[in-house]
């Protein structure tokens, strides 16, 4: 397989018809204080899967209660998302220089949400390597021009793929000045949905190199819902407080 080829497998991995889920997010700042906010996220496929559309909600604290992203992620053009603050009652459309830029103050960007274009990319296998117990190809992602770069926020990605699930395991991003970025560990995925053999990332550490932040991602509560309502995908119920 090339590297591409298994770059596309790990994204349809993750792929589920639909799915529900309450997670935990813990943003440490460089003196060890931290931030805990609870997420709940409905996602579901359209389009014989080449759409991913996905509703991300802040819970808790109370500064951030009712901030919600919504993402069209298309498989071959740019993805659409919108964000709502409720302190402004107003819902804005995230452009694409935005994309690299941090998400909710946590050390996940934007781009880190949703799997990028496939095409926006060069890529290339580094041979193999050990990444949490699991034997995975290590695949370097090279933005295709600039302008690509400046949008994700990095000038090199190296994913860490299981050969055994597909399923990402480790990554290493580089600035666009080519210094090391933060790197993203995945210390636990689940199958969700055994029949089709897909997968989940379920606690998740983004850590980054420059700042000495880091944020925890934590899967609570999930669960595999192929008729999740399309209501939610609208940026009507995104403005819903």
């Amino acid at each position: 397989m090339s590297a591409k080829q298994i770059m596309d497998r790990s994204f349809e991995a993750t792929k589920l018809k639909g799915s529900e889920a309450v997670s935990t997010m813990t943003i440490i700042d460089s003196k060890g204080r931290d931030r805990v906010r609870r997420i709940a996220q409905v996602t579901k496929l359209y389009n014989s899967g080449d759409t991913e559309k996905k509703l991300i909600r802040f819970l808790s604290p109370a500064d951030v209660k009712g901030t919600g992203l919504l993402t069209f992620d298309y498989k071959v053009k740019d993805d659409d998302m919108w964000l709502y603050m409720p302190a402004l009652r107003k819902t804005r459309r995230i452009i694409s220089s935005e994309k690299g830029k941090s998400f909710m103050g946590s050390e996940f960007s934007y781009s880190d949400t949703s799997p990028p274009n496939l095409d926006d990319f060069n890529y290339k296998k580094l041979g193999e390597a050990d990444a949490n117990g699991t034997l995975c190809w290590k695949i370097e992602m090279l933005p295709i021009n600039d302008d690509i770069a400046d949008e994700n926020g990095f000038s090199k990605k190296i994913s860490f793929i299981s050969k055994e699930d597909f399923v990402l395991r480790k990554a290493v991003y580089y600035d666009l000045d080519g210094e090391l970025l933060k790197d993203l560990d995945v210390k636990e995925i689940r199958e969700l949905d055994i029949k089709n053999h897909k997968y989940r990332l379920i606690h998740m550490i983004m850590e980054n190199k420059q700042n000495n932040r880091k944020s925890i991602l934590i899967v609570d509560k999930i669960q595999f819902s192929p008729d999740v309502k399309d209501e939610f995908f609208t940026t009507r119920y995104l403005e819903r407080e």
